[in-house]
């Protein structure tokens, strides 16, 4: 069957940020998932039983459906300005922020957070580089402190700005924050941070991983829905 996508083969994709889709054998799962992820790619989820050429099958019937979703996702990623007067998330809780000229320099507060701008435009990429600041103060201490309380041993910690994942963990135990988590409600980033702690007891996605996760955060799928839905916000 040919597909109007040529990223599409028959061959095995990796899962990382470069790939254009993304095959995920859940056992679990009843039936075929396809998403459109915020940046644009794409994530089938193939049910026990099924099969990558099911899969992909799956996808060829629903290409209309795809290009309908990558147009709404593209309208709702529009860059959004932050100017004096907009409000940002940390933590869940929405923060007015504040532009002004004090001794020559503009600052910027929202918070308790306090940075230089260069403008009183769009100041956006200094708030997110100053967020990011922020993400590597809390989120690498809580991170360490959910390590320690399940007896794991957490290597080199990153702050990134990922486009399509909340973090990641390597094989060699690396671990790689969204910055973004920052912003969110404690208990969202509280799960991701277990989600990937738990990926250095068990690096697939299997069942295994899944009821490790559960023991750690009864709650998690009411975290991952507030991910899947509000989650798209942050991007």
């Amino acid at each position: 069957m040919q597909l109007d996508l040529p990223f599409l083969t028959s061959s095995g994709v990796e899962a990382d940020e470069a790939s254009a889709v993304e095959f995920v054998r859940v056992r679990r799962a009843r039936r075929y998932i396809l998403r459109v992820r915020p940046d644009g790619t794409l994530r089938v989820t193939i049910p026990r039983g099924g099969s990558r050429s099911q899969a992909l099958a799956f996808l060829g019937r629903h290409l209309d459906w795809v290009t309908r979703e990558r147009s709404r996702v593209a309208r709702e990623r529009a860059p959004v300005t932050w100017t004096h007067g907009s409000s940002i998330l940390v933590g869940g809780e929405p923060n007015l922020l504040r532009i002004e000229r004090v001794n020559g320099r503009l600052l910027a507060n929202y918070a308790d957070r306090t940075t230089v701008v260069q403008s009183t435009g769009d100041v956006r990429v200094e708030i997110e580089r100053d967020l990011r600041a922020l993400a590597a103060e809390r989120l690498v201490p809580r991170l360490r402190e959910f390590a320690a309380q399940h007896g794991l041993d957490v290597g080199r910690v990153t702050i990134r700005s990922q486009r399509s994942r909340w973090g990641s963990c390597s094989r060699s135990g690396a671990i790689a924050l969204n910055f973004r988590l920052v912003q969110m409600p404690q208990m969202i980033s509280d799960y991701v941070l277990i989600h990937e702690l738990m990926h250095l007891k068990q690096q697939n996605h299997g069942p295994r991983f899944w009821a490790l996760v559960e023991r750690a955060c009864p709650d998690y799928r009411d975290a991952e829905a507030w991910l899947r839905v509000s989650g798209r916000a942050f991007f």
